[in-house]
């Protein structure tokens, strides 16, 4: 583990205010995903996000009291974005995700770290950072990164189908590593559901998803699969065609072509 950068994460003003509030409450935050993530591959941090017990209306009023600007607008899945020193961190009530199908759930809150970390898609975005440094690793995250693997936490088939856009994710993922293990059944399970994934999904969230592949450490990674018989962006190329969507043709996927050449 790189210590400083964790250390680095840590000491930045806004984590530490945040945390310092939280602490003086008697209760606890810790960061979470992409930010452990990141730091751990000494990459930029870009989005913080963080986990606490309490559950949403105690952690308004938290912010209230300690006059934190925030938006509540995903208050219904128990996220709340806070502004400190210019900066935006999502902090999202411990949870449950439950009768969860497409892009739709239902939660349930929780004191159970384990529980929260179960709901996430990718064994290296279920990290959790304590004000310690501790890093808490339920399913073997850390290790999955070093090895550039993503695995899926669970039955992937069973997590596929409880939110298709994890399968863009999954080729997002690809992007954060120069030489990325397949995993056939991972590979398999994609396949399957991809055709699937474009009747459930808007075509503006496959574009949204497809533009941050281009801000991966490597683009290319996201485009290519390990054999010529799958080109899923030439799937989504069809479909864009199909329903005549030229905000993701134009401005999209013709920009692929552009880091291939």
């Amino acid at each position: 583990m790189n210590t400083d950068k964790i250390t680095n994460l840590l000491d930045q003003e806004s984590i530490k205010y945040l945390f310092s509030i939280f602490h003086n409450y008697k209760s606890e935050i810790r960061l979470v995903g992409g930010s452990i993530r990141d730091t751990l591959i000494d990459r930029d941090v870009k989005d913080i996000d963080s986990a606490t017990p309490l559950e949403p209306d105690e952690v308004l009023a938290l912010l209230k009291e300690n006059n934190i600007e925030y938006d509540d607008y995903a208050l219904r899945y128990g996220s709340i974005i806070a502004y400190i020193n210019n900066k935006k961190i999502q902090i999202t009530t411990l949870r449950e995700d439950i009768n969860q199908l497409g892009r739709h759930t239902s939660v349930l809150y929780t004191k159970d770290w384990k529980k929260d970390a179960a709901r996430r898609d990718f064994t290296f975005n279920a990290l959790y950072l304590g004000i310690d440094q501790t890093v808490y690793d339920f399913y073997n995250g850390e290790k999955d990164l070093k090895e550039k693997k993503i695995k899926f936490i669970g039955e992937i088939e069973d997590r596929i189908k409880e939110d298709y856009l994890r399968i863009y994710r999954y080729f997002r993922f690809l992007g954060l590593f120069d030489q990325p293990e397949i995993d056939d059944t991972t590979q398999l399970f994609v396949e399957k559901y991809i055709h699937e994934s474009l009747v459930v999904l808007t075509n503006d969230v496959i574009r949204q998803e497809v533009l941050k592949m281009f801000n991966m450490p490597f683009p290319l990674n996201c485009f290519f699969q390990s054999h010529d018989k799958f080109k899923w962006v030439e799937i989504i190329k069809e479909h864009f065609t199909k329903t005549n969507y030229t905000l993701g043709l134009e401005r999209c996927l013709n920009r692929i072509d552009s880091i291939i050449n």
